[in-house]
């Protein structure tokens, strides 16, 4: 892995301008929300909010579902540069309506606990992930659709939310006030379970149990 000076870049193959392209890192199992700046189909050039841990695997995931492996080229400042294992079809890359969940709002998964307010109870709770809108939570308490629930832990603000699904004990909340993207990143990387390599990928949402 190289160190490059800020603006410097490797490039192997024509790339495309994404701007800003939300996507996480699995690092291990480990996940860290990032933006996609450029692609093309051998790698990316990846914008990160908090500094990447060393780790054996390491996979990319966009807001579809998709998942790349990838290896770390070279780092400069807060972007990294990463190659693709394998070759991968660009475009289906840069379409996000394509793959398992179309394009949606990027879940990260996390270790929190937290209590939950709800019809004059106070019940734990457990995030199974989160999103910038939403977050899937586990609860014994039976929650009602589109009940406006209250839910404070020990590293987020006072959360309220509205129950969007459910399939007990698991339940899918939308968010009054969202989380800025980099507000997020930094949360929940602080949040990450222990090391798992072989981490499946995540079959639930967040705010919404469609796309």
């Amino acid at each position: 892995m190289q160190t490059l000076p800020a603006g410097a870049e490797l490039r192997a193959a024509p790339r495309f301008t994404l701007l800003i392209r939300a996507a996480k890192l699995i690092a291990d199992g480990r996940e860290f929300l990032c933006i996609i700046r450029d692609a093309s189909a051998t790698g990316l050039k990846v914008r990160l909010f908090t500094p990447l841990p060393e780790h054996k695997s390491l996979l990319v995931e966009l807001g579809s579902g998709e998942r790349y492996p990838i290896e770390v080229v070279w780092t400069a400042d807060d972007h990294v540069g990463v190659r693709f294992v394998e070759a991968i079809d660009v475009e289906r890359l840069l379409h996000e309506n394509q793959g398992i969940h179309a394009k949606r709002q990027v879940r990260l998964r996390i270790a929190l606990e937290g209590l939950l307010y709800s019809g004059g109870e106070t019940v734990p709770v457990s995030f199974d992930n989160i999103s910038q809108q939403g977050a899937r939570i586990e609860s014994e308490k039976w929650l009602l659709i589109n009940e406006l629930v209250r839910i404070e832990t020990s590293a987020l603000p006072p959360i309220y939310a509205k129950v969007r699904w459910r399939n007990h004990p698991h339940y899918g909340l939308l968010f009054e006030q969202t989380f800025k993207l980099d507000e997020l990143a930094r949360i929940s990387a602080t949040l990450q379970p222990a090391p798992d390599a072989q981490q499946a990928p995540d079959s639930g949402d967040s705010a919404s149990r469609a796309g």
